[in-house]
């Protein structure tokens, strides 16, 4: 399907769950789009939004369609017309097709089938996990979350799994269809060098100890876990203060329980600017993943390349993600606070050096080249530099 006077292929991808300020799947979106232009090819995006759009950035096109908000996401929208999307498809006529969502979208599996376009969907979290998370008993996630991945595995070419601990749910029913890309990090955006003294003093408001949350505010993340390890932390007599970046619908609930018990907690809202996020991440002394069903963690691998260890939930993926720059604790507040003070017993100097040697790891342009990999589009050398 490639068109007259292209040299790349068309690389069409749709995602649901982006809005200006979600957080890791926009930036993961914006990462690859700029590598896989920067490649040679031809990145179309397609999300949904209040009011259609057509938009050429540096990541490509993005082209948005009106979509509901769901409800209960905290604004989040999606694509659910499937007749306007068919037929955009049809008009973009994709050499490749890659979809960030396993339910509403996963009818384009054989859309690309039938188009004979080779498809792909990536798994940005685990199907079971989300289900515990929203109160659905073990057994029943399980059962539902199998029979959900066994339909996107046979919908698609392939799955792309960013963690191997991702790659589990499909792997312990028989598919064998999934490849793992590991997601990445902007080295040079995210450094240790963006710490600052005055900023720190700003908001630890007199207490010693600064903690920092990057999340969306939603019950799958249970932001409720970093004030429960506050509480803990600061009964144990550490002096904590905690900073929490990011917006979604249990943020009322949580500022008035943080005023209810006098916890030192600021809520910031979500942080647009980028350079600002990464100066907090630069300048708190933890960060606090708590998020049960991550399967990766970007918010996180941000804050290690920004030299800030990372204590989170022992049940995600992100263990495997933070190596020896953190910790992993249990899904309680006393078992973070413990992890917290261990963290905080290392030398200063040592535990920030091995955050950032962490994060050096995962770098944006290996990302990409192992998601075009995924693709079966071969990468030239070089092909992926991103100049700024």
């Amino acid at each position: 399907m490639n068109g007259p006077g292209r040299d790349g292929l068309r690389i069409v991808r749709l995602a649901n769950f982006v809005t200006p300020a979600s957080g890791g799947l926009r930036t993961a979106l914006d990462e690859l789009g700029r590598r896989y232009l920067a490649a040679g090819h031809e990145p179309v995006l397609i999300v949904p939004g209040a009011a259609p759009g057509d938009v050429h950035t540096g990541q490509g096109r993005v082209i948005t369609l009106p979509g509901p908000v769901l409800p209960g996401s905290g604004g989040y929208r999606v694509l659910v017309n499937r007749a306007r999307l068919r037929g955009l498809l049809e008009e973009l006529r994709p050499d490749r097709l890659e979809v960030s969502d396993r339910t509403t979208l996963r009818w384009t599996g054989e859309w690309a089938r039938r188009a004979r376009v080779p498809a792909v969907m990536v798994s940005h979290e685990t199907a079971d996990g989300v289900l515990r998370t929203w109160g659905v008993p073990p057994a029943a996630a399980g059962r539902a979350a199998d029979r959900l991945n066994t339909l996107s595995a046979h919908a698609y070419a392939r799955i792309v799994c960013t963690t191997e601990w991702a790659e589990r749910e499909f792997v312990r029913t028989g598919v064998r269809n999934v490849v793992r890309a590991p997601l990445g990090v902007d080295l040079e955006r995210f450094r240790p060098g963006l710490r600052s003294t005055a900023l720190r003093t700003r908001h630890l408001r007199g207490q010693d100890v600064l903690l920092l949350l990057g999340s969306r505010l939603s019950v799958e993340k249970r932001p409720g876990r970093a004030l429960d390890a506050l509480a803990a932390l600061r009964h144990t007599g550490v002096r904590a203060a905690l900073v929490v970046a990011g917006d979604g619908p249990l943020r009322a609930e949580l500022e008035r329980r943080a005023r209810a018990e006098r916890l030192p907690a600021e809520f910031l809202g979500h942080v647009r600017d980028r350079v600002r996020l990464a100066r907090l991440q630069a300048s708190a002394d933890l960060c606090l993943a708590p998020g049960p069903a991550e399967t990766f963690g970007l918010s996180a691998l941000e804050a290690l390349a920004c030299g800030t260890p990372v204590v989170a939930s022992a049940a995600s993926a992100l263990p495997e993600v933070i190596g020896p720059a953190g910790l992993a604790a249990a899904d309680t507040g006393r078992a973070f606070a413990a992890a917290l003070r261990e963290l905080l017993d290392r030398p200063e100097q040592e535990r920030r050096a091995t955050a950032r040697a962490r994060a050096a790891h995962f770098g944006w342009d290996r990302s990409a080249a192992a998601f075009l990999a995924a693709h079966d589009i071969p990468q030239r050398h070089g092909a992926l530099e991103v100049r700024p």
